[in-house]
């Protein structure tokens, strides 16, 4: 069958996140992302920051570890969050304060709201466990060892040390589970709550995304 939605779940320096803009572009999709958080938020009727802070927390080294496997358009974006917006007089009639609603209840329900439409990347936000039952949901985690994530941040990035970048991954891992903890009660990732699972110690980029692209379309 031809999948309509394609999820990705990633842990920080495997590389999902270039993996699923090169899908999207060579499926035709829409790459999703923090456009999850901006539809959660619109339907609280609250600022975006407020959602994305309920969501989760990275610290400084942890935005730094995205910021630098990131296309170099979305850099800023990533160590200068929250992104700065037109303050116009919609944006202006945000509220800063907690939603009334579940903020995982929020986020849960923007996934289902961007996967109904269709054609489209969904990376992040525990996509892949909001979707689980959808049968037209190809969910993709993106995966390598810690060496090799610490050693694609440290070579071309020489700003802290290789302990610093390993510290930095290992906080986001953490975060990570917590994540899947806190939002679906999954105290124990594991690859069979996946339809693929890409280890990029072993898969270059583009051998994944010519992978992904046949199994979503066959």
């Amino acid at each position: 069958m031809a999948y309509r939605v394609v999820c990705f779940s990633q842990v920080s320096a495997a590389g999902g996140e270039p993996i699923g803009h090169l899908v999207a572009d060579r499926l035709g999709f829409r790459y999703v992302d923090d456009e999850v958080i901006t539809l959660a938020a619109e339907h609280a009727g609250v600022d975006p920051a407020v959602v994305e802070s309920a969501e989760h927390h990275k610290g400084l080294l942890a935005r730094l570890v995205d910021a630098l496997i990131s296309p170099p358009a979305q850099v800023e974006s990533y160590l200068n969050r929250p992104r700065q917006r037109e303050h116009d007089e919609e944006n202006a009639s945000l509220r800063m304060t907690p939603p009334a609603e579940d903020p995982r209840q929020l986020i849960r329900d923007a996934i289902l709201e961007i996967a109904t439409r269709g054609q489209v990347v969904i990376v992040a936000h525990g996509a892949s466990m909001a979707l689980a039952r959808r049968a037209d949901v190809l969910r993709v985690h993106v995966t390598a060892s810690v060496p090799t994530r610490v050693h694609r941040l440290w070579v071309p990035n020489k700003l802290i040390s290789e302990d610093e970048y390993a510290k930095a991954i290992a906080d986001s891992d953490r975060q990570r589970q917590h994540y899947l903890a806190r939002f679906y009660d999954i105290h124990e990732e594991s690859p069979t709550l996946y339809d693929v699972v890409i280890n990029t110690d072993a898969l270059g980029i583009e051998q994944a995304v010519a992978g992904i692209a046949a199994i979503a379309t066959a």
